[in-house]
């Protein structure tokens, strides 16, 4: 797909700033959402800056089905029809065994339900217009496992499950879906990781940063855009994670057997 002239809803900062300006740069025209609407608004800015009226901006949380449609009707007032929704948004969540029922709900919220709340009120319409593409955020995680964060790794196997459902049963009817799996970004998510005062969480951050080349948002914009272009599904910014993707479903147990030795290996535990 070619995105010059299309629409576009992206939702969270870190990556989804990143994604943003290159859309943008791209002749997208986008709505950009996050929580903090002061973020969302400095995103806006920033890329009207160099590419003037090509985004407006909302505070609006991305897993509240009536504030999604309130970001797809300002799309539409602003520029048409959503052409693409980028389910960005999402929480590291509470670590360990000790995550509460609170916890476990707000993590499935942002990473799972968001996205199938999206999905919910889009692809009915696209599929009235024979066209519409959802790029889901999920992780490597969610290909993987996520050390010290049960609700992490968890959400995002099931956000990863979602973007696979959709496109297997509509992918022949024009909903394009793509799934984004990097391993380590240089995100305000990954700060506050290794700035935990939890030993599960520092272990979380201390296993994203160990793994691989912790990339800047903008190389993971580029890669999505390159997917997009392909209308591919998988996204993988670190391509080492299909090898060890590969790894751990030739071998499950082996696989966890090493994946228990590197946690164990991991100073944070400590």
């Amino acid at each position: 797909m070619n995105v010059a002239q299309r629409v576009a809803v992206v939702t969270g900062g870190g990556i989804g700033g990143a994604l943003v300006a290159r859309l943008a740069r791209e002749g997208a025209r986008l709505v950009v959402a996050d929580l903090d609407a002061d973020a969302a608004r400095a995103v806006s800015k920033s890329v009207n800056a160099d590419h003037p009226g090509s985004t407006v901006s909302a505070g609006a949380d991305a897993s509240d089905t009536a504030q999604i449609q309130q970001l797809i009707a300002l799309a539409e007032s602003t520029f048409g029809p959503v052409d693409l929704y980028f389910a960005n948004a999402g929480i590291a969540g509470a670590p360990g065994l000790d995550a509460d029922e609170q916890d476990w709900d707000l993590s499935i919220d942002v990473n799972l339900r968001a996205h199938i709340r999206a999905a919910r009120l889009l692809v009915p319409r696209w599929l009235e217009r024979g066209e519409g593409y959802f790029v889901s955020t999920a992780s490597a995680a969610g290909l993987l496992t996520q050390i010290g964060s049960a609700t992490y790794a968890v959400t995002k196997h099931a956000a990863v499950g979602f973007a696979e459902w959709l496109s297997v049963t509509y992918g022949d009817r024009g909903v394009h879906v793509s799934c984004l799996c990097p391993m380590g970004v240089d995100t305000r998510m990954l700060a506050l990781g290794k700035d935990s005062g939890d030993a599960l969480g520092r272990a979380a951050a201390q296993a994203v940063m160990s793994a691989g080349d912790v990339l800047e948002p903008a190389e993971v914009a580029d890669a999505v855009l390159a997917a997009i272009d392909d209308e591919r599904f998988l996204i993988l910014p670190h391509e080492d994670v299909l090898d060890m993707y590969r790894q751990k479903g030739s071998d499950y147990d082996r696989w966890l057997r090493g994946m228990r030795r590197y946690q164990n290996s991991l100073p944070a535990q400590a």
